[in-house]
């Protein structure tokens, strides 16, 4: 353990050791980076783990729930555009009085997909969430007890409410989140 240099208080050391953790850390999240599928896996098998220890514990119905809702309230970010279409349509139509959308003509302006929530940050704020919720889990202040089955309702229902709105207002403006499924152009072979 580091002592502390003379006319350095207690307090600036502790600071120190703070930014240095926060700078390793960092550092592990930037060598993880292009390992998508790897981190992915890893969150899942933790979610996994996490959904064990309640199944086995038999308690801390809450605290699953509250992951959930969080976790379907990161996704739904995940889904939406950063710039919403809805809103682009009405400066739209104040502007010129035409339509918004996905360019449907060769002059009409491109705009990418851009996320509202990009996929790195999904992945890390869902990972922490179940790291949390996992310490929760271990904590008998937290395991209220209610009648899990209507959580689980709850949840499945507001799922779907809120995934048809979503897709609705995908099919309404014209977008799609994700890249499998759409044309690729690569280069023209020329031989």
């Amino acid at each position: 353990m580091e002592s502390i240099e003379p006319g350095q208080t207690p307090f600036a050391a502790v600071t120190a050791q703070t930014s240095k953790l926060q700078r390793k850390y960092q550092a592990l999240l930037d060598q993880s980076t292009p390992f998508v599928l790897y981190r992915w896996i890893s969150t899942a098998v933790f979610l996994g783990v996490f959904f064990l220890r309640i199944l086995l514990a038999q308690g801390w119905y809450i605290v699953a729930y509250a992951l959930g809702i969080y976790l379907l309230n990161l996704f739904l970010a995940f889904l939406q555009p950063k710039f919403d279409p809805s809103s682009d349509l009405l400066d739209n139509e104040m502007e010129d009085g035409t339509a918004g959308g996905l360019p449907t003509k060769q002059d009409e302006e491109f705009r990418p997909f851009i996320r509202r929530l990009p996929e790195f940050k999904f992945w890390h704020e869902a990972t922490r969430a179940i790291t949390i919720a996992f310490l929760c889990s271990w904590f008998e202040v937290f395991n209220v007890p209610v009648f899990w089955p209507v959580l689980v309702m709850y949840w499945i229902i507001l799922f779907v409410l809120t995934m048809r709105k979503q897709i609705q207002h995908m099919i309404k403006y014209r977008y799609v989140p994700f890249s499998f499924g759409k044309a690729r152009y690569g280069k023209a072979s020329t031989s």
